[in-house]
């Protein structure tokens, strides 16, 4: 990536993570990294969905070689906690090997609430065979569970792991081991919470 496309990425980044995606102009970005020209982001990146693809690209592509090779160390088991670090472990490393402070935690989590952002970002991550593959892995651990409250769990541990990486990153001192051990701890809880049939207006 070329010095400029990469400053312009991040400081695409950080004032995204700081003032949301659509609060900010390419004008904005190019200034802030300090390039004259205010048409840069246009020139390197296209519209500014493309711009939003490509510091998910910028990111999704390290943290699915972290899952590939959690998925070879924990190949053919069943045990569900292992298969569960699968899924928090490559985003909660991915994000300490960015230092502190970092942003990407925060704009994956405004990814999440806009709908808009979270088609881009669903563009780009659905492809990812890797987080696929582990998702399809701890399905495999809860054979009983049905597919329809497994794609409900699979939405509430991706909404748990975004938001609470990101409210750590927030912090500026997010300790990532103690974080993902706690993820791996709630997430294998979510999943092996029981569930019931029963409609909401029946438990009250």
């Amino acid at each position: 990536m070329s010095g400029t496309r990469a400053h312009l990425l991040a400081a695409a980044e950080r004032l995204f993570a700081e003032h949301g995606v659509f609060s900010i102009s390419n004008r904005q970005i190019s200034e802030a990294a300090g390039q004259g020209n205010t048409a840069a982001v246009g020139y390197h990146f296209g519209s500014k969905a493309d711009l939003v693809r490509a510091i998910v690209r910028h990111h999704s592509t390290p943290t699915e070689e972290l899952r590939a090779a959690l998925l070879t160390r924990f190949d053919g088991s069943t045990v569900l906690r292992e298969r569960v670090a699968c899924l928090v472990l490559p985003y909660t490393q991915h994000l300490a090997s960015l230092g502190t402070p970092s942003w990407y935690g925060r704009f994956a989590a405004q990814l999440m609430t806009e709908p808009k952002l979270r088609e881009l970002a669903a563009a780009e991550v659905g492809e990812a065979p890797a987080l696929r593959a582990a998702t399809e892995a701890v399905h495999a651990c809860l054979p009983g569970l049905p597919d329809r409250v497994r794609r409900e769990r699979d939405d509430m541990a991706h909404t748990l792991i975004v938001h609470f990486c990101a409210q750590r990153e927030r912090s500026m001192t997010p300790e990532w081991p103690s974080a993902a051990s706690g993820l791996i701890d709630a997430v294998q809880g979510l999943y092996q919470a029981p569930y019931t049939s029963l409609e909401v207006n029946q438990l009250v």
